[in-house]
């Protein structure tokens, strides 16, 4: 942006001295200061000043790139920032008409000069000759790389009506004075960063193929001996999941469980997919979902195709030991002491554990007593990692057999004797 305001200041300047208007005004000064800045009284210099006062997005080149990104993050793009430069051309002069003169003047350079050449950029930011003895901030534009830019440098004049200049003049804070607009365009600002671009293609392919999409319609359960799971039992860790739906058989089937994917297992069935959940697969609410894969390229790779609607599956904790180690008797006949339990599957760090304790074997038409211990898993191990054997200390219970339930965020152990065979554990608080 400087570099364009520096050679157009210089345009002028060449324009004066090319023109000889010092004889008919005298000495002419060129500046590119904003309004506000200038002097103005009797005996103002007669100068001519060039203020860009505004800066907008070139909508050409703003609609032809835009950033972009590879899958792993990296930018593979880096498009210039494309931008239109407005100027205020404004005269001053310390006699009559010297305004005048000066307005004339530097409207028909501009006129004359609907393009700034490359040639006379590099003459105006030339390292060499008097360019040396500028400050500092002005001798860096010659490594701006304005000449070498895509875009020819061009200046239009810009038409303001009265309430634009009235707008324009009451924002400067400064006394009006005859002016002339132009935008100058296109200025393209090119990041230094290097880019990653994406491998020029070698080959095309297409591949016409019908559209399946797998649909789920319920998830069932079969235990270790092949006993489906009735609707209102628990599944556990060791069953299988059974998807049932259509067209749920692909060029290559996988399923989704909680994000981890598997390839379903062979043979397939439209319908239907029988898969073992996974041993590392956490007590909760899990989302099941069907994935279709494509072989596509050279040589074949499977590439991600279509998914199927996903559905919740509810894996719930068991109680494979259990266990009292210390009891100890306090006052009042109350009992303390340590229930040890192992629970599949492992529990992580960030679940909570409920122990819920209710006494069972009673007389008839007699209440029994209910507990429940609360504990976080990660306060089970230091430091804190999935564990499957727990021990949870009980304070000031009463003697007697208790049924056992353990939930894990909310999810909880089975609790009744069904056709799949697991029991209801209990306990003895002597």
């Amino acid at each position: 942006i400087a570099a364009v305001t520096y050679v157009l200041k210089d345009l002028l300047n060449d324009g004066i001295v090319n023109n000889d208007i010092v004889k008919d005004v005298g000495k002419v000064e060129v500046t590119a200061l904003p309004p506000d800045r200038i002097e103005t009284c009797n005996s103002e210099p007669t100068r001519i000043n060039l203020f860009m006062y505004l800066a907008t997005h070139n909508q050409g080149w703003s609609n032809e790139q835009q950033p972009t990104h590879n899958a792993r993050g990296e930018r593979v793009s880096y498009p210039p920032l494309a931008l239109d430069l407005h100027y205020l051309m404004t005269v001053y002069g310390s006699e009559e008409m010297h305004q005048d003169i000066l307005l004339g003047y530097g409207m028909h350079l501009m006129h004359e000069t609907p393009v700034v050449t490359r040639n006379m950029i590099r003459r105006s930011i030339n390292p060499s000759s008097a360019f040396t003895t500028l400050p500092p901030h002005l001798r860096s534009l010659a490594t701006s790389g304005l000449a070498d830019q895509i875009e020819m440098i061009k200046i239009t004049p810009e038409t303001l009506n009265t309430e634009e200049l009235s707008k324009l003049w009451t924002a400067f804070g400064a006394k009006y004075r005859p002016n002339a607009a132009y935008k100058v365009t296109v200025v393209l600002i090119q990041s230094e960063k290097s880019a990653k671009p994406a491998l020029p293609v070698r080959q095309s392919n297409i591949y016409v193929m019908p559209f399946k999409q797998p649909v789920l319609e319920k998830i069932t359960a079969l235990t270790p001996l092949n006993v489906p799971v009735a609707g209102n039992e628990k599944i556990l860790s060791g069953y299988q999941l059974v998807l049932e739906g259509h067209n749920l058989m692909g060029m290559i089937t996988k399923v989704k469980i909680s994000g981890e994917i598997r390839d379903a297992p062979i043979p397939l069935d439209d319908n239907k997919i029988t898969i073992s959940i996974p041993a590392s697969l956490q007590a909760g609410v899990h989302g099941v979902q069907v994935i279709h894969d494509y072989l596509m390229g050279s040589p074949l790779e499977p590439h991600r195709g279509v998914s199927s609607n996903m559905l919740a599956m509810v894996l719930s904790p068991s109680i494979s030991a259990i266990s009292i180690q210390n009891p100890q008797t306090l006052p009042n006949n109350l009992i303390s002491a340590n229930v040890n339990f192992t629970l599949t599957p492992a529990v992580n760090p960030a679940q909570k554990i409920v122990l819920s304790l209710d006494e069972i074997n009673l007389p008839p038409n007699t209440q029994g007593m209910r507990y429940a211990f609360e504990i976080q898993a990660s306060a089970l191990s230091s430091p804190p990692i999935a564990v499957n054997n727990i021990t949870i200390p009980v304070q000031k219970i009463k003697s007697g057999t208790y049924l056992v339930r353990v939930s894990v965020d909310g999810i909880e152990t089975p609790v009744s004797l069904g056709p799949t065979g697991y029991n209801t554990p209990s306990i003895t608080i002597p």
